[in-house]
């Protein structure tokens, strides 16, 4: 096979039988030209009963340079590879500087990542994505994020029998095989477990829950969605916890004023302030945590990926939720060791328990978060049941 080569438009091409007519080309898309990479994806799903389409109007805007403001400080390079007229993959490389200033490194990123079970176009894909990224003067390149580690992240290798949760990743299994192959290794392995209602709130835990609260003067304030004024204070609130109780994390970077904005007006449309609250210790802000209805049980049914078609399932099929995903529970550095996490765990399963919910996914895990990890395995009776991975090689 003839090694790839780069001509200054930017468009790849790799012959894999020369003088047939099986070649592939990979096309870099203009930034604005986030349609055809959008809608590639619905050509790798046929039939698959776990994926959720994603709406388009989301999709858009995520990928939207102008409008996100991650791209203040980040770019990303959209490909596609196509044979004979047909897409049979894309990739997306990405660049992020305020990750390499906090982690003082020159790593790179892909994501968005989608391919046939072909190893000859994931190659492809990827040495268009390294090759883009050493021209940004980066060294390394990590992923899947899309496009960070705020947003969708990892690629599911463990776990496949059911659809994903809200803002989480799933692929088919032999793209583990195809990254692998195209010459990227395990750099980190994320957790999602699943807590049932059923046995999440122990006698004993829920105890130990209220010696915690009235020690602390704990007291649950559910996030106001409706006082535009106060609930702009109370995202405040959260960006502050939130960027100080993860800053020292593996691969954390800190979200921007406008970052945080940009989520939380995205959250507040499918938020349930039951399932948002914020707590506070002798009326000091302590933590905060942040659950989400699993939108996902609507929108699988949403094959178009439209957004009016996507309103009518939430509209007609969103009492039927028995699961909740949870994103965040954050604790304020000088709150921590005195059994708030555990009391605001508690708190959500009494919540989850009262609206006879299944349960809870908490997601996602690093894997060497031991605290975290043996609290929801040991205290909180929680189930490991998926594994996300990041991958990651030198350029």
């Amino acid at each position: 096979m003839r090694k790839p080569t780069v001509p200054r438009f930017g468009v790849v091409l790799c012959l894999r039988n020369p003088g047939t007519a099986m070649s592939l080309h990979i096309r870099a898309l203009d930034a604005t030209d986030t349609m055809p990479f959008i809608k590639a994806q619905w050509l790798f799903y046929n039939g698959d009963p776990n994926w959720v389409p994603p709406l388009i109007m989301d999709r858009k805007k995520l990928l939207n340079q102008k409008v996100n403001p991650f791209y203040k400080h980040a770019q990303l390079q959209m490909f596609l590879a196509e044979r004979d007229g047909k897409v049979v993959g894309r990739i997306a490389a990405i660049t992020n500087e305020r990750h390499n200033a906090l982690h003082h490194d020159t790593i790179g990123f892909f994501g968005f990542f989608e391919c046939i079970d072909d190893q000859v176009v994931a190659n492809a894909l990827f040495d268009a994505a390294k090759q883009w990224l050493r021209s940004k003067g980066k060294t390394d390149i990590r992923g899947p994020v899309n496009p960070s580690m705020n947003d969708e992240t990892g690629l599911l290798v463990d776990g496949f029998d059911g659809p994903p949760v809200l803002l989480m990743t799933y692929n088919p299994p032999y793209y583990e095989k195809l990254i692998n192959g195209a010459g990227l290794d395990k750099v980190k392995d994320l957790y999602a477990y699943m807590l049932y209602t059923a046995d999440w709130q122990s006698d004993k835990l829920a105890r130990l829950a209220d010696i915690v609260k009235e020690r602390n003067a704990v007291t649950f304030r559910n996030l106001n969605l409706s006082d535009k004024t106060q609930f702009k204070r109370d995202v405040e609130t959260l960006r502050e916890i939130y960027n100080t109780a993860w800053e020292k994390n593996w691969g954390f970077v800190k979200m921007t004023n406008e970052e945080f904005d940009f989520l939380a007006a995205d959250l507040k449309q499918i938020a349930n302030p039951e399932y948002a609250f914020i707590a506070e210790s002798h009326g000091k802000v302590a933590g905060f945590l942040l659950a989400v209805p699993d939108m996902n049980y609507c929108l699988r049914y949403n094959k178009s990926g439209g957004l009016l078609t996507g309103l009518y399932h939430i509209l007609t099929k969103r009492k039927k939720i028995r699961l909740i995903r949870l994103i965040v529970l954050g604790v304020l550095p000088e709150f921590r060791g005195t059994g708030i996490d555990a009391a605001m765990y508690t708190e959500i399963a009494r919540r989850a328990k009262r609206d006879n919910l299944i349960g809870a996914e908490a997601s996602w895990i690093l894997e060497d978060n031991d605290m975290m990890n043996r609290g929801l395995t040991q205290t909180m009776k929680g189930h490991r049941y998926r594994t996300y991975r990041l991958f990651q090689s030198s350029l």
